[in-house]
């Protein structure tokens, strides 16, 4: 689904920073491992940071798996990003793509300090991702780069801002071992002793 994007405008700050800046997304707080007896909800952060700037202003991904372990996904975006559209859940273990920003305005308060909690480093929101009951094997998430950027980023220090379209960006993804509890795997197994003997 394509989805067009209307980014806030940072006004007043000194022209965008040269190429060549590092950027990246990252799926923090995946469990290794998930017992998928009963089903099960997992909640994964996505962290923004750059080696450039100090704040997060705005930007664009969606997440992707490809799975049909995953029943349901929804998306909340942290406290501090004021402009937001959610794609919403595109079955099959995948995120449509969403939207995240803040308006700062340097010199116009209360618009000239970036919200707290939009620091580099921080979490731009998170994924409640439904696991189905009994389900088995590896969950592979990823994330997935939007146009016109992923991440736009501010230096309150130095000013000026800076972009991933014209810098490299990393996404970071997540594989998740997910298994049914050792007691479910026995009667499973012991299912399949039954069933073999049947057709004997």
């Amino acid at each position: 689904m394509k989805t067009s994007i209307a980014l806030v405008a940072v006004a007043g700050f000194a022209a965008a920073a040269s190429a060549g800046q590092n950027f990246s997304l990252s799926i923090a707080g995946a469990p290794a491992t998930v017992d998928s007896t009963g089903g099960a909800t997992i909640t994964v952060d996505i962290i923004g940071d750059s080696d450039f700037g100090t704040h997060m202003l705005g930007g664009s991904f969606a997440m992707t798996s490809g799975s049909g372990m995953v029943s349901g996904m929804t998306w909340a975006a942290a406290s501090w990003s004021a402009f937001n559209t959610d794609g919403g859940y595109a079955g099959n273990g995948d995120y449509n793509a969403v939207i995240f920003g803040q308006l700062v305005i340097p010199g116009v308060p209360p618009f000239d300090v970036p919200a707290a909690g939009s620091e580099l480093g921080s979490a731009i929101g998170s994924f409640q991702i439904v696991i189905a009951d009994g389900s088995f094997g590896t969950l592979d998430l990823s994330l997935e780069g939007q146009s016109p950027f992923t991440l736009q980023v501010l230096d309150l220090v130095g000013g000026g801002t800076a972009d991933s379209a014209n810098g490299s960006l990393t996404l970071n993804g997540a594989s998740i071992n997910v298994v049914p509890a050792p007691s479910a795997m026995a009667l499973l197994g012991l299912g399949g002793l039954v069933a073999g003997r049947r057709r004997r």
